[in-house]
C-alpha cells in the first residue's frame, strides 16, 4: 500500500512546500487484500485512517488527492478512508495515458529521480539517480519491447521529487549509496539510500510553471456536418387511434408483474416493484419507498436471493423532484458494491412514486463451480478527468463472466461534475465517451462495438436523429481502430439500439445512454432479422447473439403504417408481436441455451390504454413461452422514432 523507499527524507518535503507535516507509524499489515475493502483493525489502511482523521480534525481539510493511475487496490482503500471521514477523494491521474502523463510531468519541471528499480531492462548501476527526463526514451523503449508501464504503475520503479513548481525550496542530494535487495540476473531489485541531503533556496526565474494540456474532460464536436439538424426532424403527427372494445382504465400497478424464471447461468429478472404514493394519504414519500424495497426484498428472498445479488437496476420515476428522498432510501438498502443503475423520469400513472425492475445473479455453486463468473465491481468515487465519479449509491459497471452491465451515463464533466454546456450534440458525444471509457476500464480491449444492447433516453423528439447519428459515428470510429489493428474488412455485428423520448433526466440532462456489453468477438456474432404486416401495423424483429453464446438481445418494433381513424383491433397485432418474438427466441435457442429474462415494452403513452396492453402482452407471453415467460416491464414514453408505437427490448441469458 505504501512506498517506504526514501521515507526518511519526507520531512524535507514539508520544508520545501512550507506546509505542516503529519506522520504516523504503520503498525498494521495488508490483511484485507480483497477487491472490496472493509475496515479491519490489524490492516495498514487503518493507520492511514487514524492519520487522516487527525489531519481533518486539526487542519479542516475537505479532500484527499491520490496519485493512482491504474491501481484499483490503492484507489479503493483511499476511497474507503475518505468515505468514512466524509472527505472527497481526488484522482486526477486515474486512467490517463501514461506516455502523455510522463511527458507532462517532465515539461512541468517536475525534477523527480529514480530511487528504486525492479523490472527487466532497468539497471541499478545505470538508472538509479537519473531524472524522469533522462529516463523517458529508455522507459518508452522498454514499454515497446516488454510492456513496462512508463509511469511505473506495475511497481517497475519508484521516484523521489527533488523540485517542482510547488516547492519554495529545492532538495539537493549530497550523497547516497545503492542497496541491492535482490541481485536477480534479469530484473535486479535495488534502491538508493540517501546519506545526506539539504535544502536550497530557488532562483525566482527557476521556480517554473506547470504546463498543463487543455482539460480532456470537455470535447468539441467539430464535424457538425455528420449530424442532422434537429430542425429537420418532424415528429409524427399523432392520429387518434380508436381501439375496438377498450376499457379506459389506468394501469393497475398493484398487480405484481411476473418475475422471469432463473436462467442456467443463475440470472433472474424481477419487475413491477412499485412505490405507491398519494400526498393526501397519511404516509410520506420516504415510507412509500421503504415499502417498495420491503416488497423487493421479500420477492428476492422467495427465490433464495438477497439485495447484494442484484447487478442492474432500472429506476423509473414519476417526478425527478422526488429524487433526493428516493435516493436516500435507496442508498441505505445497498452496501459497498451497489448495482449499476439507470434512472429516468417517465409518464407513470398518478399515485405511483416510482417503479423498479432489476436483474439478479447468483451462481448455483452446488451444480457448477465456475470461477470465471466471479462478480467484478467498478465503483469509482474519486473525482478525475476519466469519467463521472459515482457520487450516488450505484456502480459505474459490474462484470459477471464475460458480460458488462453499465450504469446510465449523462454528460457530466468529470473534473467538475457539472453538466457540459453546448446543447444536445455536445451532450451526446461526452456521455457516449463516458460509456466507452467505463467499458475500457472494465476490460481493456472492450469498446462500443462490444455492446449487445443499448437504450438511449432523450427528452426531446428532435434529439432522436442526433442520438442515432452519434451512435453510428462512434461505431464507425471503433471499426476504423479495429481494422487498423486486425487488417480485416469484415463488419462487426453491433448491439441493438432503442431510442426513446421520456419527460426528464437527472441534472436536467438532454440525453442518457445505457448499455450492456460482452467481451466477445463481434465479427463472430449471429444476427437475425424479420418483418411482417399485421392489420395496419408493421412488426420488425432483430436479434443479436454473442459469439460466446452466453447472452443475446432481441428488439421488436410495432409501427403504424396506415394512420386511419378506423377502429383498430389491438388483439391481433399483440398476438403477432409475441409470436414473432417467440420465433426469434426459438431461432436463438438452436445453438444458444439463453432464456428470455426481460421483456421491456416502451410504448407511446398517448396511443395505448396501458392496462389492456399489459393484459394482452402477459396473456400471449404465457401462451407462447410458457415456463420461459420473461419478466414484463411496461414503460410509458412521450415518443418513439418515426411511426413506432411500441419498441420491445429483450435480454436473454
Amino acid at each position: 500500500m505504501y512506498q517506504t523507499v526514501g521515507h526518511h527524507a519526507i520531512d524535507l518535503y514539508a520544508d520545501a512546500l512550507d506546509l505542516p507535516l503529519y506522520r504516523g507509524f504503520i503498525k498494521g499489515t495488508s490483511v484485507n487484500t480483497g477487491r472490496v475493502y472493509t475496515a479491519c483493525q490489524e490492516d495498514e489502511v487503518e493507520d492511514l485512517y487514524q492519520l487522516m482523521k487527525l489531519v481533518k480534525d486539526k487542519e479542516g481539510v475537505e479532500g484527499v488527492s491520490v496519485g493512482a493511475i491504474l491501481s484499483d487496490y490503492q484507489r479503493i482503500r483511499v476511497e474507503d478512508v475518505c468515505r468514512r471521514l466524509n472527505l472527497q477523494p481526488l484522482a486526477y491521474l486515474w486512467h490517463w495515458n501514461q506516455e502523455i502523463l510522463l511527458k507532462e510531468m517532465i515539461s512541468s519541471n517536475i525534477q523527480a529521480i529514480i530511487i528504486k528499480v525492479a523490472a527487466f531492462g532497468l539497471d541499478p548501476d545505470k538508472h538509479l539517480g537519473k531524472t524522469l527526463g533522462e529516463m523517458e526514451p529508455i522507459l518508452l523503449e522498454l514499454s515497446e519491447k516488454y510492456g513496462v508501464h512508463v509511469c511505473g504503475e506495475g511497481g517497475e520503479y519508484e521516484t523521489f521529487t527533488l523540485d517542482c513548481p510547488l516547492f519554495k525550496k529545492k532538495i539537493v542530494v549530497d550523497s547516497a549509496e545503492v542497496v541491492v535487495h535482490s541481485a536477480d540476473a534479469f530484473a535486479p531489485v535495488a534502491y538508493l539510500h540517501f546519506l545526506k541531503l539539504h535544502l536550497e533556496n530557488k532562483q525566482e526565474e527557476s521556480s517554473g510553471t506547470f504546463v498543463v494540456s487543455s482539460c480532456s474532460c470537455e470535447i468539441s464536436c467539430t464535424d457538425d456536418d455528420i449530424f442532422p439538424s434537429s430542425a429537420e426532424y418532424e415528429p409524427q403527427k399523432n392520429v387518434p387511434i380508436i381501439w375496438k372494445t377498450l376499457k379506459h382504465n389506468s394501469l393497475d400497478f398493484t398487480k405484481t408483474f411476473e418475475n422471469s424464471g432463473k436462467s442456467l447461468s443463475g440470472y433472474q429478472w424481477f419487475s413491477g416493484i412499485t412505490a405507491h404514493f398519494l400526498p393526501s394519504k397519511d404516509k410520506n414519500a420516504q415510507d412509500a419507498a421503504q415499502e417498495a424495497f420491503s416488497s423487493l426484498r421479500a420477492n428476492l428472498t422467495s427465490e433464495g436471493l438477497k439485495l447484494k445479488d442484484i447487478i442492474l437496476v432500472h429506476l423509473y420515476m414519476k417526478s425527478m423532484k422526488d429524487f433526493s428522498v428516493i435516493n436516500s432510501v435507496y442508498g441505505t438498502e445497498f452496501g459497498l458494491c451497489p448495482p449499476a443503475r439507470v434512472c429516468v423520469e417517465t409518464l407513470l400513472p398518478d399515485g405511483v412514486l416510482f417503479c423498479i425492475d432489476c436483474l439478479a445473479h447468483k451462481y448455483d455453486m452446488a451444480t457448477d463451480d465456475v470461477v470465471h463468473d466471479e462478480k467484478l465491481v467498478m465503483h469509482v468515487q474519486s473525482i478525475s478527468h476519466w469519467a463521472p465519479a459515482s457520487i450516488g449509491p450505484y456502480s459505474q459497471s459490474i462484470k459477471v463472466g464475460d458480460i458488462l452491465y453499465c450504469a446510465g451515463q449523462i454528460a457530466l464533466v468529470p473534473c467538475t461534475m457539472q453538466l457540459v454546456s453546448g446543447g444536445i450534440q455536445r451532450e451526446a458525444g461526452v456521455s457516449l465517451r463516458h460509456v466507452e471509457r467505463v467499458l475500457q476500464a472494465m476490460s481493456q480491449k472492450t469498446a462500443l462495438h462490444h455492446v449487445i444492447t443499448a437504450s438511449c433516453y432523450v427528452t426531446d423528439s428532435k434529439s432522436i436523429p442526433i442520438a442515432r447519428s452519434m451512435w453510428q459515428k462512434k461505431l464507425r470510429e471503433c471499426k476504423k481502430v479495429e481494422d487498423s489493428e486486425m487488417h480485416n474488412d469484415e463488419t462487426p455485428v453491433c448491439g441493438l439500439l432503442a431510442v426513446v423520448v421520456i419527460s426528464h433526466l437527472p441534472r436536467d440532462a438532454a440525453i442518457e445512454w445505457h448499455v450492456v456489453a460482452v467481451v466477445d468477438d463481434p465479427l463472430q456474432r449471429k444476427h437475425f432479422a424479420m418483418k411482417m404486416l399485421s392489420e395496419g401495423f408493421q412488426i420488425e424483429c432483430e436479434s443479436v447473439e454473442s459469439s460466446s453464446a452466453s447472452c443475446a438481445s432481441i428488439s421488436v418494433r410495432l409501427s403504424l403504417i396506415s394512420p386511419s381513424t378506423s377502429h383498430l383491433d389491438l388483439d391481433g397485432p399483440l398476438q403477432d408481436l409475441v409470436a414473432i418474438f417467440k420465433q426469434a427466441v426459438d431461432k436463438l435457442s438452436e445453438d444458444c441455451s439463453a432464456s428470455p429474462l426481460s421483456f421491456r415494452a416502451f410504448f407511446k403513452e398517448d396511443v395505448f390504454d396501458a392496462e389492456t396492453l399489459q393484459k394482452g402482452l402477459q396473456e400471449y407471453l404465457e401462451k407462447y413461452l410458457e415456463e420461459k415467460t420473461p419478466a414484463l416491464i411496461l414503460v410509458p414514453v412521450v415518443d418513439l422514432p418515426g411511426k413506432d408505437v411500441i419498441h420491445i427490448t429483450c435480454w436473454l441469458s
